[in-house]
């Protein structure tokens, strides 16, 4: 007997013994199953389950917070760790305010709608007065803040996309910034049911569209046959762009009538593009010396965009970077200067490959969604300034355009995610843990940000309890039966904050009466209304839940992104201050901010390679290819692809000649702000000067201080500043290191290991 359950990584097919899984298999409807999911029934990962309540001995004894990390843990009943937690929680609140409480969430944490942390653990803090909240992602934030300002909110244009088949049909040369990576691909929010991206990429190519991928990296890209790697320097596709971008004014091949359609201020930024404004045009010569892109290459491209129907991709990573923000305007702004936004086939995608959904053919509409309520509090933080507000309450910070102060922090709850897999500058996140006066966590396995937590709380995983699978505009909704019973004394994160809203007076407000198979009946006739309004028809819950599957039927025209807009500016209006593409904008240059002005503009990134300093080497932190973040990293898919147990860091073989150093080795990645171990790759697929090390290798600091950290996690490398003061997003991808020879013993990796445990 075979159920389905859904996973971030795609739908499979759980083959059932005596009423308990057994085994994972591919789901026979996906063409290009990813296979990290199948290990989600390794026994490396259930060994590093978290099985009861734990509290930290230095905690339980004397609140001290100095003993976060590598302290023992005590555990104890379920009904005294939830009366500690909402104590704790009453404790604050009394005496600070509900201003005073940070409910940390960030990370995939279920592919099940319902049991999602995030908007659990933000529904039980809404209902006892509110909390301070992030905003944005790690992932996004630049784009999330900059293009609303001027073209439309990243949700809607990820979700509009110029779909794959017009693509195939259309697109005779599409060129990728950052490329459109296979292993991002392969993940997305809700449950990927059908991986589309590679083979898209394929029949793209086996009909004659023509690839160039303007990357550090070339395997970012795979489309099955040959195509141009431009291997620019990291950070500098701001300058590229804009060397383009002379090149079509100067030559006359913009198209000065969709500009003056459907754009605004283009009039502003010619005078910096021509270097009317500052004395320097952006000329392809200028831009190669920033770039390390030959100026004839540059221009030539920019003829061939010009002369052909050309679709621009510009992947996610390219904003995760210091001035961030302008690689996406620059793009924006390129596309609306070649005028082939809103044609089959042209303009621009900003998410194609980021994750599976891009270019879907498959109707949208909402999916089953708990409601978070009402939060009372205003506080808010950029999600990447976590420790700027633990270690400067009361400081100022701008965002958006507003001033505003970082909150004074004394309880952190954290359910869904591992801070210490994706903040930067872990060993600054080190001293700002330290502040708040109690840390809660609720997790399925001893991750890092567990080990750092003063009370943590078992959690079931997706194959333990009851869900809904959906992800936007995929094929298949999906009946996730428990098909496992719970680790230890694991309780699914609606249980424990069901029994915290008890003790809290709130469990009416939180539960409304309804049971967890309650909410999945609620949400999911929410979500048939939806489709129906979407023209998808889904069976009643009944019928669904005993089938185990809804297809999302249907056969939605091909779509082209802005066509419509395109065909009729006044009467499809953007969601712009002017409703039209905005290359001056108004409202960010009224924010007077240097770091990011009304329009796009080249600024020096705070570390890169063409600057002069004692790190020689550009490191990129990219999405590992065996994990999604740092999620399943004990399992056997993930330690096999690693070197010595150790996270590989790609380096050209100059590069490693150059120091001697020799494929499978291990090697030592350092920087003023730390160090860490990592298992050496030597491939030609990187550009000389760039090495590459993705990210999610459990943080596993050394006890001896000074020593490296011993897994390969990138973090402790990163740079924590803001984007700019727009966005003030992550900026992982701007990072100078050097790498060595490790000469002494090697290190065992630790990060695997479950904490100690002792006795009151």
């Amino acid at each position: 007997m075979t159920v389905l359950t859904s996973s971030h990584w795609g739908v499979y097919e759980v083959e059932m013994a005596a009423g308990e899984a057994v085994a994972l298999h591919p789901f026979k409807g996906d063409p290009d199953p990813s296979p990290i999911g199948l290990h989600m029934l390794a026994p490396e990962l259930d060994r590093v389950r978290v099985r009861r309540p734990a509290i930290r001995k230095g905690w339980l004894e004397g609140r001290a917070r100095t003993g976060r990390g590598h302290e023992p843990f005590v555990e104890i009943p379920w009904d005294e760790a939830l009366d500690l937690v909402s104590g704790e929680l009453a404790r604050v609140k009394a005496a600070h305010g509900n201003q005073a409480i940070f409910g940390g969430s960030y990370g995939w944490a279920s592919a099940g709608r319902f049991h999602h942390a995030q908007s659990q653990i933000h529904r039980f803090l809404n209902c006892i007065g509110g909390y301070v909240r992030h905003q944005d992602s790690y992932s996004l934030a630049a784009a999330r803040v900059l293009m609303p300002h001027i073209m439309a909110p990243m949700d809607e244009l990820m979700s509009s996309l110029t779909t794959w088949d017009v693509l195939e049909r259309d697109t005779k040369l599409f060129v990728s910034l950052g490329g459109v990576p296979a292993k991002n691909a392969q993940v997305g929010a809700g449950g990927p049911s059908e991986h589309r991206v590679p083979a898209a990429l394929r029949r793209m190519a086996e009909a004659g569209c023509r690839f160039v991928n303007i990357s550090p990296t070339r395997d970012d890209l795979d489309t099955g046959a040959e195509f141009e790697w431009i291997a620019i320097r990291p950070n500098t596709d701001t300058a590229l762009l804009l060397g383009m971008m002379h090149v079509l004014h100067s030559e006359g091949l913009h198209d000065q009538g969709f500009l003056d359609r459907c754009t605004t201020g283009f009039a502003k930024f010619l005078p910096y593009l021509t270097g009317a404004e500052d004395g320097v045009a952006k000329t392809p010569e200028w831009a190669e010396a920033i770039c390390g892109v030959p100026a004839a290459r540059i221009a030539s491209l920019a003829r061939e965009m010009a002369g052909t129907r050309s679709m621009l991709s510009i992947a996610w990573s390219l904003q995760r970077a210091h001035h961030g923000e302008q690689s996406f305007w620059s793009a924006v702004t390129l596309a609306a200067m070649l005028g082939q936004i809103g044609l089959p086939g042209g303009g621009i995608g900003v998410a194609y490959g980021p994750t599976n959904g891009g270019g879907s053919p498959h109707a949208r509409f909402a999916g089953p969604t708990l409601p978070q309520g009402q939060n009372q509090v205003p506080d808010f933080i950029p999600v990447a300034r976590i420790s700027d507000m633990l270690l400067n309450p009361g400081a100022p910070f701008v965002y958006n355009g507003t001033a505003r102060t970082y909150p004074d922090i004394k309880l952190v709850y954290w359910a869904g995610g591992n801070p210490f897999h994706h903040h930067q500058d872990l060993n600054r996140l080190l001293r700002a843990w330290e502040k708040p006066e109690t840390i809660v966590v609720q997790e399925q396995f001893w991750t890092p940000t567990a080990k750092h937590a003063d009370i943590v709380l078992p959690v079931t995983t997706t194959l333990e309890r009851d869900d809904i699978g959906y992800a936007t505009r995929e094929k298949f909704m999906v009946a996730m039966k428990q098909v496992k019973r719970p680790a230890g004394e694991a309780r699914d994160d609606f249980a424990i904050f069901r029994g915290l809203a008890e003790r809290m007076g709130a469990a009416e407000a939180f539960t409304e009466g309804r049971d967890a198979m309650g909410w999945l009946r609620v949400l999911y006739e929410q979500s048939r209304i939806a489709a129906r309004r979407a023209g998808v028809t889904l069976p009643e819950f009944d019928s669904f839940w005993q089938q185990g599957v809804a297809e999302i039927a249907g056969n939605p025209p091909a779509a082209v992104m802005y066509e419509a807009f395109r065909a009729d500016p006044a009467k499809h209006p953007l969601k712009t201050p002017s409703g039209k593409i905005e290359i001056f904008s108004e409202k960010v240059a009224g924010f007077g901010q240097d770091d990011c002005p009304g329009y796009p503009v080249w600024r020096e990134p705070a570390e890169w390679l063409g600057a002069v300093g004692k790190y020689p080497l550009h490191m990129l932190s990219d999405q590992p290819d065996r994990r999604l973040h740092s999620q399943l990293d004990p399992s056997p898919w993930s330690t096999a692809g690693k070197i010595q147990g150790r996270q590989p860091v790609s380096m050209h073989p100059d590069d490693a000649a150059a120091r001697g150093l020799t494929d499978g080795s291990v090697v030592r990645v350092f920087n003023d702000r730390g160090a860490c171990l990592a298992g050496l790759r030597v491939t030609a697929d990187v550009r000389p000067g760039v090495v590459r090390l993705s990210t999610g290798a459990w943080f596993d600091p050394d006890p001896v201080p000074g020593r490296p950290e011993r897994h390969g996690n990138p973090n402790v490398l990163t740079l924590d500043i803001g984007a700019s003061s727009l966005s003030q997003g992550c900026i992982a991808q701007t990072c100078l290191v050097d790498i060595e020879a490790w000469r002494e013993e090697v290190p065992r990796v630790t990060a695997h290991d479950l904490p100690l445990f002792v006795e009151r």
